[in-house]
């Protein structure tokens, strides 16, 4: 598929800059995939669509305060994307900066040193042991906002750029379809028969790089870590087998699902009730899924992976005419944005 086909036409004015004050009452474009059909509602009544038996599948991963300020010794800021630890013995963290800079800097008053290492730029906290540095980071770090939101970080986004059910540390970007759950919402969700259960996987670069190449096949993946439960994944083939559905909500939660079946992933020491592993499974056109059934989302970048994976999921001709019918009844878009149903 040529990248051209992940194009659209986006006015600034529909990228959503604040979050809603009520999470559920976001627009909720309901995409029927055999037929097309749309449908225009608000997030709380997607309880309309969801059945005693089905399973609503939800990443409860936690977006880390990732983002930190720091100050070179000739007085110049310097702003540092923070994407995984290292090597927690001696508190190094792989980071992301704009330019070429290396050398000591001052967060806060904290001594650091960033450093190349091999081909990306590593952040190492000098006085700080692992412990140390994971709580300086927390009380200090801002939360890593994508560069669309154009307006700094504040911190009420500590809670609305977070879901509700967000429990585990480790994500560097919001799972945003799972920012419009609120707990009533989930309650009445839950008093369906429909049973919750949550998945993790750290959203990484992986996620939010855009894709470059001409032919989106030849982009590749960052890994992305995950962790899922044996138990949960023979319940949802034994839901399947009976006719039930999977609603996923999120292309995070469905990565993960999908990179586990499609065995597209480094086991990085499960057990036997657990797997755990690193995916860097790419979803584009001509994937067959084997786990979802309806896919939670939220409206994603033109050219980005996460739209691929829309289009993989859905014949392209209806996400392109629903993300033209969102543009004209001016829904919000991107993270702190609307959603949409696929069923």
């Amino acid at each position: 598929m040529k990248i051209t086909e992940l194009n659209y036409n986006l006015p600034a004015s529909l990228i959503a800059q604040q979050p809603l004050k009520d999470r559920d009452k976001a627009k909720l474009l309901v995409l029927h995939r055999e037929t097309g059909q749309i449908e225009h509602r608000l997030f709380f009544e997607i309880t309309d669509y969801l059945n005693e038996g089905d399973f609503l599948i939800i990443n409860n991963t936690k977006v880390i305060p990732a983002r930190l300020i720091g100050r070179k010794p000739t007085g110049g800021k310097i702003e540092i994307l923070l994407i995984k630890e290292n090597k927690a013995e001696e508190s190094r963290w792989e980071i992301m900066t704009k330019g070429d800079y290396e050398g000591v800097v001052f967060v806060d008053e904290i001594k650091c040193l960033i450093r190349k290492n091999s081909n990306s730029k590593e952040l190492v906290f000098i006085d700080l042991d692992s412990h140390s540095a994971k709580n300086f980071i927390l009380e200090k770090g801002l939360m890593p906002l994508p560069p669309y939101i154009k307006r700094k970080p504040v911190d009420e986004d500590r809670e609305t750029y977070q879901t509700v059910y967000a429990q585990k540390n480790g994500s560097i970007a919001a799972p945003t379809a799972g920012l419009h759950f609120t707990e009533k919402l989930l309650e009445r969700i839950s008093k369906k028969g429909v049973f919750i259960k949550a998945i993790t996987l750290h959203v990484g670069v992986g996620t939010f790089k855009m894709i470059k190449s001409e032919e989106i096949e030849k982009h590749k993946m960052d890994s992305e870590y995950f962790e899922i439960e044996r138990g949960l994944f023979e319940d949802i083939l034994k839901a399947k087998a009976q006719g039930k559905r999977i609603f996923s909500v999120g292309t995070t939660t469905t990565r993960a699902l999908e990179g586990y079946a499609s065995g597209k992933f480094e086991d990085t020491g499960s057990d036997e009730s657990i797997v755990r592993g690193c995916t860097d499974i790419f979803i584009y056109p001509g994937y067959e899924f084997k786990v979802i059934d309806a896919l939670i989302t939220n409206f994603h970048l033109p050219k980005s992976t996460p739209l691929a994976l829309v289009y993989a999921f859905c014949q392209s001709r209806h996400v392109k005419k629903a993300y033209k019918e969102a543009i004209e009844k001016k829904y919000r878009f991107f993270s702190y944005g609307d959603a949409m149903l696929i069923i």
